[in-house]
């Protein structure tokens, strides 16, 4: 095993991440154990696609109300120039489809 794939060892009076093995597991089987639980919970971490879409549209939510709050006028430009771009695009889509 590399040292990329070893368990990140955490001190015990930290709070540990789900993703993390806790240091000081005497028993090799209870060791075993909480290695096996952290691969699961950071397989389960990268592969739930919809809640890692969730947190991006959360985090991109969360930028725009920031940007309109410092910015109101930008964020009414980005809004129209978004739609007259989005509004072209059909469009142009449905001409070259009539045609």
């Amino acid at each position: 095993m590399s040292s990329s794939d070893a368990p990140v060892p955490v001190s015990a009076t930290v709070a540990v991440p789900r993703t993390a093995v806790v240091l000081g597991i005497a028993d090799p089987v209870e060791h075993a154990r909480a290695e096996l639980k952290a691969a699961l919970a950071a397989i389960e971490v990268k592969a739930n696609v919809p809640r890692r879409v969730s947190n991006a549209v959360g985090d991109g939510v969360a930028k725009a109300r920031a940007f309109q709050r410092r910015n109101p006028t930008g964020a009414a430009v980005a809004v129209v120039a978004g739609a007259v771009v989005i509004g072209a695009a059909v469009w142009g889509l449905v001409r070259l489809y009539t045609r």
